[in-house]
C-alpha cells in the first residue's frame, strides 16, 4: 500500500470512519455539495455555448454552399449566353442586318435572328429577354414582342473589346414587375469584327429555388442582397420583412477564410443573428439569418437537460462509492486509465503492481495482455506496410505501359467511357487524338528494336510534356498513341496536337553520327459532334489519323462528321 494510504487509514480510523458505510456518507455530502453545482454551471455555460457554436455554423455552411451554387449558376448562364453569341445563327445575320446598303437578305436575317432568339427563350426559364444590339446600344433583335429599355455599364466597350462578360447591376423590371439582371456579352463576325452584343436579362427563379432549400429555423431565412441593402431574391416569397446589410457588409467582421457570424438587429428593431457571405463575380452577398429569441430559446430545455445528467452522474458516483469504496478505487481507476489508454490506441502502458488479491493479479494479467498487443501491434504494422507498398506497385503495373510509362490502354478505355459519362452530364466537349509514328517499320530496320524502343519513350516523354495534368495519354498499342483532352474545343485541340507534332519533328532521337529523326501523324475527334460513344470517337480519331497518312504524313487531320 502507498504512504498516503497508510495515512488516510490512520486518520480514519481516529475520526471512526472504519466502516464502508461511514466513508459513503461523508463522501456523498460532499459529492452533493461541491461537484453537483460546479459540474452543473459548468455543463450550462458549454452547452451555451456549443448552441451558438452549432447555430453559426449551420449559418456559415448555409451562406457558402448558396454562394457557391450561385456562382455555379451564373457562371453556367454567362457560359450559355457565350455559346448562344457564337452561333452561327447570330453573328452571320447580324453581320449580314448590320451591313452597309440594303442586301436583298436583310429582311429574311432579322426574322431568322429574331426567330432564333424567341426559340432560345422558350427553351430556357431563366431568361426573360434576349436582345441583340449593335456597337451603338440600338436593339436589332429581340425574343420579346416590344423593345424593352436596356441599361449597360458605362465601360461596356471596354469589356466587349477585351471580351469579358458585361453584368450589370439587378434591378426592379417596370414591365416584368420582377427582379432582374442584364448580362452581355460580344458578338463577334468571322473575321473578329466587333457586330454588337447579344444582351439577355435574368431572372432569379432558380436562385430563389436555392435560397428555399435552405434549412432553417422557423423565423429563418436566406437572402441574395447588394450593398445597398435592396433584396434581390429570398427565400421568404410572402414576407414583407427588409434586412440592414450595413452590419453585414462591414469588413470588419468579415474572416479572410470563412465568414463570421454577428449579432444585429433588423429594420424591426428585433435582434437576429446573421452570416454574409460574399460572391466572387458580382458584388453581392448572400444572407442566413434567425432571431436570437428562436436560438437561444433552447437553452431552457438544455438547463434542465444539464440539471438532469449532473443529477444522475452524482447518483452513479454516489452509488460507485458506496459499493467499492476508497480502499479499492484508486487501483481500478489505475486499470481504467490504463484500458482506456490502451482504447485509444497508447500502448506503452505499465501498471505498478501495488499489494496482492483480486487487484494485484488482474493487474499483472493486464500489463501480460498489452505487452503481447504490443507485440502484435508491431508485427502487424510491418505486415501492413509491406501490403500497402505491394498494392500500389501492383496497382501502377496495372494501369501503365512499361515500355513508355504512359496508361495502357485498357486504362484509358475505362478512363474515355467516364469522360463520354461525364461530359453528357455536363453537356461539355472533349477531343481524342489519335498519333500514329510515321514509318516506325523502317526506323526499326535502320536503328533496331532498341532504337525503336527509344522512339516509343522518348514520344511518351514529349506527351507527358505537352499535356495538362488532367489530360491523358495512353500507349494505344504498337507506335500508336491516344490522348484524351477534357473539356477542349477542337480548335484547342488542333494547337495541342500541332504543338506535340513540332515537337517530334524538331527532336533528334539518336546520339550518333547520324541523328534519328521521326515524324507523327495525328488523327482528331471531338464530342459530341464526332461520335456519341467512345466506340465512334475513337472511330472518327482512326479514320481522321488514315486520311492524315493517305495525305504524306506528319500533319493533324480532323475528323469529318459527314464522312
Amino acid at each position: 500500500m502507498l504512504s498516503w494510504e497508510q495515512l488516510l487509514a490512520t486518520a480514519l480510523h481516529r475520526v471512526r470512519l472504519d466502516s464502508v458505510r461511514r466513508k459513503i456518507l461523508v463522501f456523498s455530502l460532499l459529492a452533493t455539495l461541491i461537484p453537483s453545482v460546479t459540474i452543473g454551471w459548468l455543463f450550462y455555460v458549454y452547452a451555451n455555448r456549443f448552441l451558438a457554436d452549432k447555430v453559426a455554423n449551420q449559418l456559415q455552411d448555409i451562406t457558402v454552399q448558396n454562394a457557391r451554387e450561385f456562382d455555379l449558376w451564373l457562371k453556367e448562364r454567362l457560359y450559355e449566353v457565350r455559346v448562344f453569341s457564337s452561333s452561327y445563327e447570330v453573328s452571320e445575320n447580324l453581320d449580314t442586318i448590320t451591313r452597309a446598303g440594303s442586301p436583298p437578305g436583310k429582311t429574311l436575317a432579322l426574322h431568322r435572328l429574331n426567330d432564333y432568339l424567341k426559340s432560345v427563350r422558350g427553351k430556357f426559364g431563366d431568361y426573360e429577354e434576349l436582345v441583340v444590339v449593335n456597337t451603338k446600344t440600338q436593339t436589332i433583335a429581340t425574343s420579346a414582342n416590344r423593345v424593352g429599355t436596356l441599361s449597360f455599364p458605362s465601360d461596356w466597350q471596354t469589356r466587349a473589346k477585351a471580351d469579358t462578360p458585361i453584368m450589370g447591376q439587378a434591378y426592379r423590371d417596370p414591365d416584368l414587375k420582377k427582379m432582374v439582371m442584364l448580362i452581355a456579352v460580344p458578338i463577334r463576325a468571322q473575321d473578329r469584327r466587333l457586330l454588337g452584343l447579344l444582351a439577355v436579362k435574368l431572372n432569379f427563379h432558380t436562385v430563389e429555388g436555392i435560397l428555399d432549400r435552405s434549412t432553417l429555423a422557423a423565423t429563418g431565412a436566406s437572402y441574395l442582397i447588394a450593398p445597398d441593402g435592396s433584396v434581390i431574391a429570398t427565400s421568404r416569397h410572402t414576407s414583407s420583412e427588409v434586412i440592414d446589410p450595413r452590419p453585414l457588409f462591414d469588413t470588419g467582421h468579415q474572416s479572410e477564410t470563412a465568414p463570421v457570424a454577428i449579432e444585429y438587429r433588423n429594420t424591426e428593431g428585433k435582434p437576429v443573428i446573421g452570416v454574409l457571405s460574399r460572391l466572387s463575380q458580382v458584388d453581392w452577398g448572400v444572407v442566413a439569418q434567425s432571431g436570437k429569441e428562436e436560438v437561444y430559446a433552447q437553452t431552457i430545455r438544455i438547463r434542465g437537460l444539464t440539471a438532469a445528467i449532473g443529477f444522475w452522474l452524482l447518483l452513479a458516483i454516489g452509488c460507485a462509492a458506496y459499493i467499492l469504496g476508497l480502499t479499492i478505487v484508486r487501483p481500478l481507476n489505475r486499470l481504467t486509465d490504463g484500458a482506456a489508454k490502451v482504447a485509444s490506441g497508447d500502448l506503452g502502458v505499465t501498471l505498478p503492481v501495488i499489494g496482492g488479491g483480486e487487484v494485484g493479479y488482474l493487474t499483472e494479467a493486464f500489463n501480460e495482455m498489452v505487452r503481447r498487443l504490443r507485440q502484435d501491434q508491431e508485427q502487424l504494422a510491418t505486415v501492413n506496410k509491406a501490403l500497402t507498398e505491394r498494392n500500389q506497385e501492383l496497382q501502377t503495373l496495372s494501369i501503365t505501359d512499361s515500355l513508355t510509362g504512359l496508361y495502357n490502354r485498357k486504362h484509358f478505355m475505362d478512363v474515355l467511357v467516364s469522360e463520354v459519362a461525364r461530359a453528357a452530364r455536363g453537356h461539355h466537349p472533349f477531343c481524342v487524338a489519335m498519333i500514329d509514328v510515321d514509318h516506325f517499320k523502317a526506323y526499326n530496320d535502320t536503328l533496331g528494336h532498341q532504337g525503336g524502343d527509344s522512339l516509343l519513350k522518348a514520344i511518351g516523354e514529349i506527351l507527358r510534356e505537352s499535356l495538362r495534368t488532367m489530360d491523358y495519354a495512353s500507349r494505344y498499342g504498337g507506335d500508336e498513341f491516344i490522348v484524351l483532352l477534357p473539356e477542349v474545343s477542337i480548335d484547342e485541340a488542333v494547337e495541342v496536337a500541332q504543338r506535340i507534332r513540332e515537337r517530334v519533328t524538331a527532336t533528334r532521337f539518336s546520339d550518333g553520327p547520324q541523328p534519328a529523326s521521326a515524324t507523327v501523324s495525328i488523327g482528331l475527334a471531338t464530342f459530341p459532334d464526332h461520335g456519341e460513344t467512345s466506340e465512334t470517337i475513337i472511330a472518327g480519331a482512326d479514320g481522321a489519323l488514315y486520311h492524315a497518312k493517305r495525305s504524306g504524313r506528319d500533319r493533324v487531320v480532323v475528323a469529318d462528321h459527314t464522312r
